[in-house]
């Protein structure tokens, strides 16, 4: 459990990742089984979804608090269903309040999944009933993102499990394994710098 500072803000139960890279990581997402339906509306998104020992989404005004608090990096970590890994980490993290649309900032990349997320910094947050972006990316890649015309990596899209026919709307990273492979399992994490 964390306690974000703010006014009246309640306690958030959360899972730690101790273990990856000296460990202390917030983890906020989670795919690894298809079993949660990340095809979800803007309050689903906002609130948060899912099981935190399974498929979950922490929520934006989680993510809000959290990050507002002070510097906070990314760690991203992929893997597919032949057995290999990757990474991404991004030395700035930062998610902004829904008056915002949880407008997001993300720089810094280093790793080996390829820099996925470049084109999705200061885009605002877009699900299937509220768009922000002009090409109506949520509704045709499946799930709630930062899209930018439409997207790098969508780790909210559908779970295919591995290779298939559609376009990108899959639980992609284009750089690391393409549009159309849809990854086994992955986490997107935050700490404090």
């Amino acid at each position: 459990m964390i306690y974000p500072e703010g006014g009246g803000i309640s306690p958030i139960h959360v899972y730690c990742d101790m273990d990856t890279d000296e460990g202390g990581w917030t983890v906020f997402q989670r795919r690894q089984d298809g079993s949660v339906d990340f095809y979800l509306d803007w309050q689903a998104y906002k609130t948060g979804f899912g099981d935190l020992r399974g498929e979950f989404w922490l929520g934006n005004d989680n993510l809000h608090h959290l990050t507002a608090q002070g510097g906070y990096e990314l760690r991203v970590d992929l893997k597919d269903f032949e057995g290999n890994s990757a990474y991404a980490k991004y030395s700035n993290f930062r998610v902004e309040d829904e008056g915002n649309l949880y407008r997001l900032t993300v720089e810094g990349y280093s790793g080996t999944a390829g820099d996925g997320m470049a084109v999705h910094s200061a885009m605002i947050f877009s699900t299937k009933d509220n768009g922000h972006d002009i090409h109506d990316c949520a509704q045709r890649f499946k799930g709630g993102w930062w899209y930018n015309q439409c997207h790098h990596a969508n780790l909210n899209g559908l779970y295919h499990g591995g290779a298939h026919q559609s376009y990108a709307d899959g639980v992609n990273w284009g750089l690391w394994k393409g549009q159309y492979y849809s990854l086994k399992h992955t986490e997107m994490k935050i700490r404090p710098r």
